[in-house]
């Protein structure tokens, strides 16, 4: 629901936050309060936003949650202010006009209930007076030893949660400090992925995403230790500046004493803490941006499409798993085969895989990267060659393949097979249709972000989803031949409904109009709004229902169908140019695939393993995964390589994405290789880009 409390102060952030008008956030905010999805949004209500793409609807929708969230955190705060009897009109004017969670914590800091400190026990005691005339240095005689500690326990919390001083601090070390790190003793002696963290210094305001979420696993795994450096002295005195008024004052020493204590062992710990999760939680946001911006290329990577596939999950003692299926993606057969050691059956491997061949029709053989895959790969050659076969043989990632073969959802599909030859059934789908078949899994299992299971996992989740949603809306599925996976992530429908359509196919046959879409069970006309332009019927009754129109607009594409030029004379207080460019270009274009034309990449046969790489090979790869600081590599030796950012072009590359995408076919220069790391050093073949 949109919140009307704070409806105009919200607007104005937003506006402000977004760079967008207040009256397409509005309208936006208006429309998902009513039940509309981004991608109908933003392909069916241009004229209502003022033409937002999806990812312009996305910002709004999510800054529209986080400050409901802080507005939220802002009337619990006042409540537990007002309940302590501590809120001023001063201070209130100060919650309500913060904007960001930090500031808004350093306000409530002094008032938030926690475990008792050294300062609660000395207030106990009756000595908060004390306290405040050694803060204000009108204290005229020593008080006892006792009392003049618990005075200073409690001035030296009143510094610590002083919002001005924290913010300064904070500001300085987010700007100045130094982000250093030290090998633990346990690792001293040993070589780890965290090496080049040992001793490192980094000023934390140029420390990139990578190297923060790198440093905070070291952490985690008690290989490294980290703190930010600030100028103590520079600190020190501007807390003395703000604090120290009288330096006559007779007890100046034990002030300036107790400045310190409060600095040292309270505000710089804590600070130097909260500086570190700001930098973290920036980095989350950049990792799980590069997560969802490599997910999506996967999503669209090209799709042989209606081609009879044998999916090959390559082993070495329990065989390789054979499974046939036909250009729907209907699975039609299985064999294990041993075309390599340590149980080579090589003549039984040749006669099956040719007998399958020769049944199926097949048209390319698609073979999984795990172990084994280049041995496969070679003996499928050898076999092509042998016969003068006109079969193409394709390296597939089989990344998470495992992961669905083993799920409910693949148990639901095939119950009577085995989970490997689930496996092999997911590779050939792979290659016929990358997205309907990835939509199946669970994207951390896939491996194309950085950090990925680090991150905080709801944020993940929902950015994930969102990159699901937009590609499988943008290319559409067909009503009649999508699985409930692809069904969910339509707009309007969700997994309920998606089962709901299935059943209703199943019981029914196959779906010959959209409108037939509202017997199925609970989904009436706001879900058939919402999901019907997305959703294809490839052989129904009406043209138009294979199209990206909506049935809304049926008669206006009627209309205009005859004179897609002089779109202005169909103009109406409802309807405008964006939609009947949009009506237009579909009668010309009907349901265009955005996904680019299917290519593959040739390994090269004499390299197997890491041990065979020598520095200045050039080889052919697929970029398996984009990250901030460069790209991976498969080049077929089960190891994938890194071209990092700075090989990737001979002029300055801000954004690794800017050059090359996940799925792409690149050729590289092996730079170095240190086998017993695992670790390999490529550079872009610039000639050939």
């Amino acid at each position: 629901m949109i919140d009307t409390t704070h409806h105009s102060k919200l607007l104005s952030y937003l506006a402000t936050d977004t760079s967008l008008h207040s009256s397409a956030i509005l309208a936006t905010l208006t429309l998902l309060d009513e039940g509309a999805t981004i991608p109908f949004i933003a392909r069916y209500r241009k004229e209502r936003t003022f033409g937002l793409d999806e990812t312009q609807l996305r910002l709004i929708q999510i800054k529209y949650e986080f400050y409901t969230t802080l507005f939220t955190r802002q009337k619990s705060i006042l409540k537990s202010m007002t309940e302590q009897g501590a809120l001023t009109a001063h201070l209130k004017e100060k919650i309500e006009a913060t904007r960001d969670k930090q500031s808004l914590e350093d306000l409530y800091l002094p008032y938030k209930k926690g475990r008792k400190t050294k300062a609660d026990i000395a207030i106990e005691k009756g000595y908060e007076p004390l306290a405040k005339q050694l803060l204000s240095q009108t204290l005229t005689e020593r008080p006892s030893k006792e009392a003049l500690e618990g005075a200073c326990h409690i001035v030296a919390q009143k510094i610590s949660d002083n919002a001005a001083y924290r913010q300064y601090i904070r500001k300085e070390m987010l700007s100045y400090g130094q982000l250093k790190t030290k090998v633990t003793r346990k690792f001293k002696a040993e070589k780890t992925k965290f090496d080049m963290y040992y001793d490192f210094t980094e000023r934390l305001s140029h420390a990139a995403s990578h190297r923060v979420l790198a440093i905070r696993r070291g952490e985690k795994e008690k290989i490294i230790n980290w703190k930010i450096i600030v100028d103590e002295a520079r600190m020190l005195s501007f807390l003395e500046r703000h604090i120290i008024k009288n330096k006559n004052f007779s007890l100046l020493q034990v002030l300036q004493y107790t400045i310190k204590e409060a600095y040292t062992k309270s505000l710089s710990p804590s600070i130097q803490k909260e500086c570190f999760t700001l930098k973290v939680d920036e980095a989350e946001v950049a990792s799980i941006s590069v997560f969802a911006k490599n997910f999506e290329k996967l999503l669209l990577a090209p799709p042989v499409g209606a081609k009879v596939i044998m999916g090959i999950d390559p082993g070495f003692r329990t065989g390789c798993k054979i499974a046939i299926v036909d250009k729907t993606g209907v699975y039609k057969d299985t064999a294990t085969i041993f075309p390599v050691p340590p149980v080579q059956k090589m003549a039984e491997a040749e006669r099956i895989v040719l007998a399958f061949l020769s049944k199926y029709k097949v048209d390319l053989i698609a073979i999984g990267n795990g172990t084994g895959s280049k041995e496969t790969m070679v003996f499928i050659k050898a076999l092509i060659k042998k016969e003068s076969l006109t079969v193409i043989p394709v390296i597939v990632n089989e990344a998470g393949a495992s992961v669905y073969s083993a799920s409910e959802l693949a148990i639901e599909e095939y119950p009577q097979l085995d989970v490997t030859v689930r496996g092999a059934i997911s590779i050939a789908h792979r290659l016929q249709d990358p997205l309907a078949e990835f939509v199946k899994i669970d994207p951390k299992a896939i491996g194309v972000g950085q950090y990925q299971h680090d991150v905080n996992q709801g944020a993940l989740k929902k950015s994930l989803s969102f990159s699901t949603e937009t590609v499988v809306n943008k290319i559409g599925v067909d009503l009649n031949t999508a699985s409930a996976s692809l069904l969910t992530y339509i707009s309007g429908i969700g997994p309920t409904l998606a089962q709901n359509i299935l059943r209703y196919r199943h019981q029914n046959g196959s779906f010959k109009t959209r409108k037939a879409l509202l017997k199925v069970p609970k989904l009436g006309a706001k879900a058939f709004e919402q999901c019907a332009g997305f959703l294809r019927i490839k052989e129904g009754g009406d043209p138009l229902d294979n199209t990206a129109i909506h049935p809304e607009s049926y008669n206006l594409a009627t209309k205009i169908s005859s004179n897609t030029r002089e779109l202005s004379h169909y103009v109406t207080d409802t309807v405008g140019l964006p939609t009947l460019q949009h009506i237009a270009d579909e009668l010309l274009k009907p349901s265009v695939d955005p996904r680019a034309e299917f290519s593959y990449a040739n390994f090269d046969d004499e390299v197997d393993d890491i041990a065979d790489l020598k520095e200045g090979m050039s080889l052919e790869g697929v970029v398996t995964n984009v990250t901030n600081f460069g790209a991976f590599v498969d080049i077929g030796v089960h190891q994938d390589g890194l071209i990092h950012i700075s090989k990737l072009s001979n002029t300055f590359v801000k954004d690794p994405h800017d050059i090359v995408s996940v799925g792409d076919t690149v050729k590289v220069t092996v730079m170095t290789v240190d086998a017993q790391m695992k670790r390999i050093s490529l550079a872009m073949n610039l000639d050939d880009s």
